[in-house]
């Protein structure tokens, strides 16, 4: 799924001529084109969707909009990481948790053959 997601601006600049932003959607920043919203100023908020600014926003609704995506998981879903939500979807538990995993099964450890000795 692709959410248009409120995030707010942290700071402005131009890439290859292009008016780029750092902006922060909850937590995770990423950079977003604002030639749709050439007037977008730091520390507004604005609707993005695939990384473009489609809209200016007031911080209230901004606020609560991200509330409520984060309450339905919508902001992990968009904002994860894909290789764990694959796991998660598999039924399996995310394998580089940050605490150890389980403890390897022990290698059996193979004797050379020997020789039979004749009395």
């Amino acid at each position: 799924m692709c959410l248009a997601v409120p995030g707010r601006v942290l700071d402005i600049g131009e890439k290859d001529g292009t008016r780029m932003a750092t902006v922060d959607f909850g937590g995770v920043q990423k950079e977003v084109c604002l030639e749709y919203l050439p007037d977008l100023q730091v520390g507004e908020y604005a609707i993005v969707h695939v990384g473009f600014a489609l809209q200016r926003l007031d911080e209230e609704s901004a606020k609560q909009t991200l509330e409520l995506f984060a309450q339905l998981g919508m902001l992990q879903e968009e904002f994860g990481d894909p290789w764990e939500q694959a796991a998660a979807a598999g039924g399996d538990p995310w394998p580089f948790a940050d605490g150890p995993g389980p403890e390897p099964e022990p290698t059996p450890v193979l004797a050379a053959p020997q020789e039979e000795v004749q009395p």
